[in-house]
């Protein structure tokens, strides 16, 4: 069979131009994926090997985890990208690349032949086999497992050896998105048959030396490492510290050498500071007003649309944000991405409207049920005074409960009426939807159930013409704006500040500090 020629109604150039129409081509030798070229290559001047670094990210617990299934905070993935590596991994663009996969193959988006690369070993010198592959994926499927991912690993139907260096991934469905969904923090790989995640042992940059939950994990380089000259550095400390002017200071001081989550109204004074800069990444990151299905009051839908009209965003973006954000629509797709929606009206700040619908639910006069918001979640502190203030122009009775960063997600995220979340970009739309408002996914923050949207979710995921499957997430971002149960007044760019000897900082829209990948590319310049 030539190689477009067509095979049950999808041809190899069908998948070919879904994957290029988003720019999704990855790199692998002779596989569907070949002939992308990659923007991580290392700037000048050359990198220098040796050195240690301390680095603060603001989000750090008792819950900190080694397990890849187990993870969902920024921090964690770090630790997954410094000790493990995933089949592929994302560059600036959000293209995804080979990594531990040497290529990947398929010809109709759903059974995919994935070549593993050739001389990678784990930690312990166990080499690299398709079993490891085939167990680290499998275990997101098994409802013990508990896994954050498990809504995306459900479509994985079968994973099995094909050969020595050879793993053959069918899914319940096509998806055109596996090479970026394969990019996952928590699709890393681990060996077969891993139950004890006390530490790691992974085919990644760093070696384990300390792990101790909530207070600080210790990387050295793994001089096995299966690309040759990296990593840089001798040695990464990654340490929590909550708040920010903590961070800041202890950045100035030179007691860390990089920070993630700056807030904005410390940027002049880190970059007025000699030696000391501030990197900011767009992104499609957001805070944002979760309002629970599961209360009668906040679960109304006059009262999630009359909370939707409080959100004064230009003050947000100015006031809170200082400038470092776009406007947002209460859906999570941010302007900028290939599958946004320019059409649909922008939700304005209304206090008229938004008497109107909280009056028809209720609320107005009695106090409402507290919101929750931490210095955690970017903003919400400031964004729930700025509705609390506005509230109080027409009747609207807003309190805030604030609550300390420690133990937030585990305490307080989705488990109150009104409460703010805040959400890592995400490379993909399949898996932001997925996630977050599939009707069964355990990170649904409003826990809100709607068929039509999952149906147009499966639709969009299998679709191989590129602008039917557009139309299919715009008309969900038309669902999540106007149905949803929760509000997104902006998109926050991700802000970091370094040290200016820390050289070979990129961005990376997936995340903090180069998408959660900083310590594999980075080097002090002393």
């Amino acid at each position: 069979m030539k190689d477009d020629e067509v095979k049950n109604g999808f041809s190899r150039r069908d998948v070919m131009r879904v994957l290029a129409a988003g720019s999704m081509l990855a790199t692998g030798a002779g596989g569907l994926l070949a002939g992308a070229r990659s923007v991580l290559a290392a700037p000048a001047p050359a990198p220098k090997k040796g050195g240690k670094i301390r680095v603060a990210y603001d989000v750090g617990s008792t819950a900190d985890t080694l397990d890849p299934a187990k993870g969902s905070a920024g921090s964690d993935y770090i630790r997954y990208f410094m000790f493990y590596s995933g089949l592929t991994q994302l560059d600036e663009s959000l293209t995804p690349q080979m990594n531990l996969a040497e290529a990947l193959d398929t010809r109709d988006a759903r059974v995919w032949v994935i070549k593993l690369r050739k001389g990678a070993t784990f930690h312990d010198g166990k080499a690299l086999a398709p079993a490891d592959v085939v167990y680290s994926l499998n275990r997101h499927k098994v409802a013990a497992t508990a896994s954050k991912v498990k809504t995306l690993a459900d479509q994985f139907a079968e994973i099995k050896a094909t050969g020595p260096n050879e793993v053959t991934l069918t899914l319940t469905s096509p998806n055109a998105d596996l090479p970026v969904i394969l990019a996952t923090p928590q699709f890393v790989i681990i060996k077969d048959g891993t139950t004890d995640f006390t530490t790691a042992v992974g085919t990644g940059p760093y070696k384990v030396k300390t792990f101790k939950p909530g207070v600080t994990t210790v990387g050295v380089r793994n001089d096995s490492y299966f690309k040759p000259g990296l990593p840089h550095l001798d040695q990464i400390e990654l340490i929590s510290i909550s708040d920010n002017a903590a961070r800041v200071n202890a950045l100035l001081s030179g007691d860390v050498h990089l920070i993630n989550s700056v807030d904005p109204r410390s940027t002049h004074r880190i970059a007025s500071t000699p030696g000391y800069a501030v990197k900011e990444t767009k992104s499609g990151l957001y805070t944002d007003l979760i309002m629970r299905r599961d209360n009668t009051l906040a679960g109304n839908p006059d009262f999630v649309q009359g909370m939707k009209y409080l959100f004064d965003r230009d003050q947000i973006r100015s006031a809170v944000f200082r400038g470092y954000a776009v406007i947002g629509n209460d859906q999570p797709i941010p302007p900028g991405h290939r599958y946004f929606d320019a059409s649909l009206p922008q939700r304005q700040f209304d206090l008229d409207k938004a008497k109107f619908h909280l009056q028809k639910a209720g609320a107005l006069g009695p106090a409402l049920p507290p919101i929750y918001a931490t210095t955690d979640a970017n903003g919400s502190i400031e964004m729930a005074e700025l509705l609390q203030q506005t509230g109080a122009k027409i009747g609207a009775n807003i309190t805030i409960d604030r609550v300390p960063s420690d133990g937030y997600w585990s305490n307080h995220w989705m488990k109150h009426p009104l409460g703010f979340g805040s959400v890592n970009p995400r490379s993909s739309a399949d898996v932001l939807f997925t996630q977050f408002f599939k009707s069964d996914a355990p990170w649904n923050e409003s826990g809100w159930n709607n068929p039509k949207f999952d149906q147009l979710l499966l639709s969009a995921r299998s679709e191989t013409d590129d602008a039917k499957r557009k139309q299919m997430y715009g008309d969900m971002q038309v669902i999540v704006s106007d149905q949803g149960g929760i509000g997104i007044p902006a998109f926050i760019s991700l802000l970091d500040a370094y040290d200016q000897h820390l050289q070979g900082l990129g961005s990376i829209p997936s995340g903090a500090m180069m998408g959660f990948s900083f310590a594999e590319h980075v080097w002090w310049n002393a």
